[in-house]
């Protein structure tokens, strides 16, 4: 008798033969206080709404929160950063982040010569693996006539991980917003680069205003009342650079052999990942609602450039929510190989197949350790049937 496991509990006999279906295929403590996650949701309708983060009911609540208490006190002192100032706390996370998307980007070029990745030429499915899955999935042009078979070539460290680009804010607290005349003379930069600025971050390619008052609000307003002409270096001085758990690893450092530059690019993606999650708690990041669009500050940009579902009601402007860690970073999730040098996914057995972010399939099959969290995605405790046995499965 053979046993395969799944991700529900239940016993089904199909043709005289008793399958198993378990939750965990080794039971381990380690691994009991962790949340099962499942596959990620397949891909959104895009003529649908992306789903709040915030339930709208609590959002309606607390805009009527917000609006009584500027009726009670027309003028009143914000709190950092809509004031302006920095948050001493926040500016090692701002450098960690950007110093590891760094190494991230360093450590990914050099994997890619190891590692194989494919990407679809006609719609977004990436692949890593040294041959293309077959599994049917692919929505581009034609793709009926393929009978949605993906058409295979080469990725990059683009098909990897992905940063959308959003508009550069040179001054958060008094001027939040781009309008749509400024489109072609504001900067775009990376959006997770955009939150490690706003959160402390100094680039000299990108300027941004450091105050050292805060700013009112006076019915809505943004007043500033003392000049502050504060320069960079004195904040500087006053939040020291040399923050502890600043440090990260250094370019020089990814060199080595392949298991050791896989664990170190994993660590950098996990180091990126969560710092700019613990960011984007203070610093608010729109996302829209109905295309990729993303922009750092507490609002929205107003240009015009949305050609998503229903943007002629809208007159091209971009439908705003809150964002959240996926919007700004693009995890690719790839379905996982097991065995490296096996033959590809078949189509039968995409059941019994596990997916991950790019970055955490690459790094595994290049050595490094599957990191916990991902365990369950991967259905590491799933065995897949042998290619006479499918029919026998229920």
């Amino acid at each position: 008798m053979r046993y395969y496991m799944w991700s529900s509990e239940k016993i089904a006999s199909t043709r005289g033969r008793l399958f198993l279906y378990s939750r965990s295929f080794v039971s381990s403590d380690t691994h009991k206080d962790l949340a099962y996650v499942d596959l990620p949701r397949p891909a959104r309708d895009k003529s649908k709404r992306k789903p709040y983060p915030t339930p709208v009911k609590v959002l309606i609540q607390r805009a009527k929160l917000e609006k009584e208490a500027r009726k009670l006190n027309p003028c009143r002192t914000l709190e950092p950063p809509d004031n302006g100032l920095l948050i001493p706390e926040f500016v090692p996370i701002a450098h960690q982040v950007y110093k590891a998307r760094t190494n991230l980007l360093d450590g990914l070029s050099k994997l890619l010569n190891v590692v194989d990745v494919k990407r679809c030429r006609f719609c977004s499915e990436v692949h890593v693996g040294h041959v293309g899955h077959e599994i049917r999935t692919c929505t581009g042009p034609r793709s009926g006539l393929r009978n949605a078979m993906h058409v295979w070539t080469n990725g990059k460290v683009v098909d990897v991980v992905g940063f959308p680009l959003c508009f550069h804010l040179d001054d958060r607290a008094k001027k939040p917003r781009v309008v749509h005349d400024e489109r072609s003379t504001v900067k775009r930069l990376p959006a997770i680069v955009e939150l490690c600025i706003q959160a402390g971050l100094d680039l000299p390619k990108y300027p941004t205003m450091r105050r050292t008052r805060p700013v009112h609000s006076i019915e809505g307003r943004i007043v500033e009342f003392d000049d502050d002409s504060a320069s960079n270096n004195d904040i500087r001085d006053e939040v020291s650079m040399d923050l502890p758990g600043s440090e990260c690893l250094d370019s020089e450092e990814l060199t080595g052999d392949i298991t050791e530059l896989s664990i170190k690019t994993l660590e950098s993606w996990l180091i990126m990942k969560n710092g700019a999650e613990e960011l984007m708690k203070k610093f608010s990041v729109q996302t829209c609602g109905y295309c990729p669009e993303v922009q750092v500050g507490p609002k929205g940009h107003k240009v015009r450039m949305c050609k998503a579902a229903k943007h002629q009601f809208r007159d091209g402007l971009h439908a705003w929510q809150e964002a959240t860690i996926e919007d700004i970073i693009g995890m690719n999730y790839v379905w996982h190989v097991r065995d490296r040098d096996g033959p590809a996914l078949r189509n039968e057995l995409k059941r019994y197949y596990g997916k991950a972010p790019a970055v955490v399939e690459l790094c595994v099959q290049a050595g490094a350790p599957i990191p916990d969290e991902f365990r369950s995605m991967m259905r590491l405790d799933v065995i897949s049937p042998d290619r006479d046995e499918v029919d026998l499965v229920a």
